[in-house]
């Protein structure tokens, strides 16, 4: 679950680092994905595994398209430029759980028969869950190939030259707003991939990105806003700490771990443990 965790969170890691927006509908953006793959099994009996790669693209082109219709001109206010950005995206967050409310109901739904759901595998006599295993899987090549795109490619060191300034890259010929629309994607796209993958195991309704969301937060603060490598780390250090303190405390606590540790991490480093700010 750490390894998820990472990969909700490396979205929105991404995009801060990218532009120093915090997106606050990036809970509802898992939402989407979930409800997309959950469609996608009940008309075409598509696996949530096998759609994963779709919910992706499908996602990429919606966080595109928020950048493009929402965040751009979000961008350009004069005055309190910060705080019109947070309400943007958190009356993004505010629409997109009305209307999944309205169109899909409150009601709690679930992928009924994926390959892996509700199947374990025995290690050393412990019972671990497929479903998350394979989810832990994906993030870590969903990892690899991020830091292959960033470092090895044309675009990579677009984007990474974009966030270094964005005013210098105009002048050798580089489109900042396409740079900031194609990193919105790429982070609606990452979350997408994980929201897909949880689909087959966890109950999917329209408040479902909000608890996310708030580790995914958690996560970017303790690895440090704005690092890639920070979101991966932080997610797994997360999973494990979230873990530890169910075997100490009742499960419905597991939350006081994660918040604790964030609380030392802000008061011993506030950058976060990888963070450059």
């Amino acid at each position: 679950m750490g390894l998820l965790y990472g990969l909700i969170a490396v979205g929105l890691a991404l995009i801060f680092g990218l532009m120093d927006v915090v997106n606050f509908a990036h809970g509802e953006f898992l939402m989407i994905a979930m409800y997309v793959s959950f469609f996608l099994f009940t008309f075409f009996a598509i696996d949530p595994l096998l759609s994963a790669p779709l919910v992706a693209a499908a996602l990429f082109v919606f966080g595109a398209v928020v950048y493009l219709l929402i965040v751009r001109f979000a961008m350009r206010a004069k005055a309190n430029a910060g705080m019109v950005q947070i309400f943007s995206t958190f009356g993004l967050a505010i629409v997109m759980r009305g209307l999944a409310q309205f169109f899909f109901t409150p009601d709690y739904r679930s992928v009924p028969q994926s390959w892996l759901g509700g199947k374990t595998i025995s290690i050393a006599g412990v019972f671990l869950p497929e479903p998350q295993l394979m989810g832990a899987l994906v993030s870590i090549l969903a990892f690899a190939g991020l830091y292959f795109f960033i470092h090895r490619t044309d675009f990579g060191r677009a984007l990474e030259a974009t966030r270094e300034d964005p005013g210098a890259v105009a002048l050798v010929g580089i489109d900042k707003n396409r740079v900031f629309a194609l990193g919105w994607g790429l982070g609606a796209a990452l979350v997408g991939l994980a929201g897909a993958i949880m689909a087959s195991f966890f109950y999917i309704y329209p408040d479902v990105g909000a608890s996310f969301a708030l580790i995914a937060y958690v996560t970017v603060a303790l690895g440090g806003f704005g690092s890639v490598f920070g979101a991966f780390a932080g997610g797994i250090i997360v999973g494990l700490v979230e873990a530890t303190t169910a075997l100490v405390l009742p499960p419905s606590l597991k939350s006081v771990g994660i918040y604790a540790v964030y609380l030392l991490v802000v008061f011993i480093r506030p950058r976060g443990l990888f963070g450059s700010m």
